[in-house]
């Protein structure tokens, strides 16, 4: 056998799962690993700072559990802590899954993610596009509500990525598929100054970022990786139950994602997320215009149809409709009727205070 069949034949495959207190998912995204077309060589669950079972279920199920050493950068010191230890035992052809404890793959994600690798050296990474997980019978019904709305949200991201053929800015942090060789490679240019310094001790993942898997999708693409989300690979996710948490998270995703522009600068490789926030700003202006005036005609009773304004909505109403049409024509005559407004607002309000929290310097929160 040549040597290129024997290196991809030996070819070995570790998935690694961050945990804190997930006891109660653990055991589902374990079972989804293990129901894969092509399964893992071997399972690890990174027990970070955990007070519940999470450690005690995931060896009942068989994985190999490491627990976390005074780890006090949540998920990206946990990943760290693990890697460090991992990678010296691998080859460079050898592949990591890394994926959150509340997410649960289909069963065709594996062995996508490894067609996809080898139809293309030049990939860093590859990812999902996910939907949310649908609310326990009897949830409250705003938990059952945000729900829908997120997996709405989910559907239309993974319709924007499969019309671009998989290609894709960030790989999502619920689960990637990565070369042993390509983390290194982060890992090593992070210690040559090539890259951010993360940790400082040549860690994958940088410790001082809100958005640790879109800062390691720059870093990858700074060194002249390229990204996927093929077709195949899909997932289940967990939501935020609540507004409250909802909020934090966006705040999170949004202020991470800006901080990381300025952190890269304005380059080649950064443009299109800079393009990116752009738009978003954009959008948010567009609206704030939008509701001031609605607000001043029916405050003045001087309400009549605007031309512009009137087609703003037209857009507006035809874009919802167009754009979940993966879920069914019910989903689409649903989204026509502009029932998701408050929610876009809800996320631009969110967006435009993470922008104000970041030019302001305002303190940060996980």
């Amino acid at each position: 056998m040549p040597a290129e069949g024997r290196a991809r034949f030996e070819r070995r495959l570790v998935a690694v799962i961050p945990a804190h207190n997930e006891q109660d998912g653990i055991l589902l995204a374990l079972a989804a690993l293990s129901a894969q077309t092509r399964q893992p060589d071997r399972v690890i669950v990174v027990a970070d700072n955990c007070v519940d079972a999470t450690a005690q279920r995931a060896r009942g199920w068989g994985a190999e559990v490491v627990t976390t050493v005074d780890n006090r950068a949540k998920k990206a010191g946990a990943l760290n802590q693990v890697l460090a230890t991992l990678l010296p035992s691998l080859r460079d052809d050898d592949v990591i899954l890394v994926q959150d404890a509340d997410s649960f793959l289909d069963g065709g994600f594996i062995q996508g993610g490894l067609a996809a690798l080898d139809l293309d050296r030049g990939l860093g990474a590859v990812g999902g596009t996910f939907r949310g997980k649908p609310a326990p019978p009897g949830s409250p019904w705003v938990e059952r509500l945000l729900t829908h709305l997120q997996d709405n949200e989910y559907a239309r991201y993974a319709r924007d990525v499969r019309r671009l053929k998989g290609r894709c800015l960030v790989v999502t942090g619920t689960a990637s598929m990565f070369r042993a060789g390509t983390l290194r490679e982060v890992s090593e240019a992070r210690l040559s100054g090539r890259l951010p310094a993360g940790d400082g001790r040549g860690g994958v993942y940088d410790t001082s970022v809100l958005t640790e898997d879109n800062e390691l999708s720059f870093a990858m693409l700074t060194l002249g990786h390229t990204l996927l989300a093929p077709q195949g690979m899909t997932l289940t996710t967990e939501v935020m139950p609540t507004l409250r948490q909802l909020s934090s998270q966006r705040l999170r995703w949004t202020r991470g994602a800006v901080e990381n522009c300025f952190q890269y600068g304005f380059t080649r490789v950064t443009a299109g997320y800079w393009g990116r926030q752009g738009l978003t700003a954009a959008g948010i202006a567009v609206t704030a215009v939008y509701l001031a005036t609605v607000i001043y005609a029916l405050g003045t009773h001087a309400f009549y149809l605007n031309p512009f304004w009137a087609s703003v909505t037209l857009i507006f109403v035809l874009e919802r409709y167009v754009t979940i049409k993966d879920k069914g024509w019910k989903a689409q005559l649903a989204a026509a009727s502009m029932y998701e407004l408050p929610y876009d607002l809800f996320l631009q309000a969110t967006r435009a205070k993470a922008y104000a929290d970041a030019i302001l310097q305002k303190e940060r929160s996980w």
